[in-house]
């Protein structure tokens, strides 16, 4: 079993041990990589780079962006100097290398297990965009159907049929009605739109915003006329959505949106205490 104290000193070796090239590409070098998973021999180490290279091309990865041939001067001592083969590496490229390695150094244990974390936490921080992300679809898909209901309001005196006006836009959308997408969905007293994954719901938003632009360009008086625009814009976006390849009414649904937010407004409680209890 590895020392906490040694985890801690070689992901601090690790991290500091990073470069950046102009374009702020993070590498490392291989000679530095070689010494902090306790490779002696360059020639030891080059056959856990070869294998890594391998691995990079049966994973379909073009092995030139992750492992660059690079020659550097270091210092011999007395002040002297001599050219040395090197590898500029991607952090894909270490991680490789960790996994071809001789596992049974305890730096190779110790990388195996830092990358496959360091993995696992960039798909959490990945999920966690894309949540948000739909968070904020759906806000703005709220904010914009209440916009149309004002525009209803504002230029036919009234807005009594604007959830029909709205059903009637997700059955051109889905060529379904609300209530027979609830079913295919398996919802039960919710909005539709709760559990849309973001491509829908902003699909949805596009069409809204078309909506309340032509309502308004064009004078719009009845509500019979702004449904019938209503249901031209979400038909366009279900043609556009089928020409690339998206059906709607065969997209998977998602998680709740309500449970999504309190996830996330949880997790953002429980970061905010941490930052507190640093201080």
């Amino acid at each position: 079993m590895i020392e906490k104290e040694v985890i801690h000193s070689l992901t601090k070796n690790f991290e500091d041990f990073a470069n950046q090239t102009d374009d702020k590409v993070e590498f490392w070098f291989a000679r530095d990589l070689q010494q902090l998973l306790g490779y002696t021999e360059w020639r030891n180490f080059q056959n856990a780079i070869s294998k890594a290279k391998t691995a990079c091309e049966v994973s379909g990865q073009n092995i030139a962006d992750h492992f660059v041939d690079v020659n550097k001067m270091v210092e011999i001592g007395s002040g002297a100097k001599k050219e040395v083969d090197d590898i500029m590496l991607t952090r894909y490229a270490c991680y490789l290398i960790a996994q071809n390695g001789d596992s049974k150094k305890e730096q190779i244990a110790f990388a195996q297990t830092y990358f496959a974390l360091q993995t696992r936490k960039a798909e959490l921080i990945e999920q966690r965009l894309l949540e948000n992300d739909r968070v904020e679809a759906r806000v703005k898909l709220a904010q914009t159907e209440k916009e149309l209901s004002k525009v209803i309001y504002e230029q036919t005196g009234g807005n009594d049929n604007f959830a029909l006006i709205r059903s009637k836009g997700d059955q051109a959308l889905f060529n379904r009605t609300t209530a027979q997408m609830k079913e295919k969905w398996n919802i039960k007293n919710k909005p539709l739109a709760d559990f849309m994954p973001t491509i829908l719901l902003k699909a949805k938003e596009f069409a809204t915003e078309i909506t309340i632009y032509n309502a308004k360009e064009k004078g719009m008086k009845s509500e019979n006329q702004i449904s019938n625009e209503h249901v031209t814009n979400n038909k366009a976006v279900r043609d556009t959505l089928i020409s690339r390849g998206i059906t709607p009414e065969n997209v998977k649904p998602e998680e709740d949106i309500k449970k999504v937010e309190r996830k996330l407004a949880s997790e953002k409680k429980k970061t905010l205490s941490s930052k507190d209890s640093l201080k």
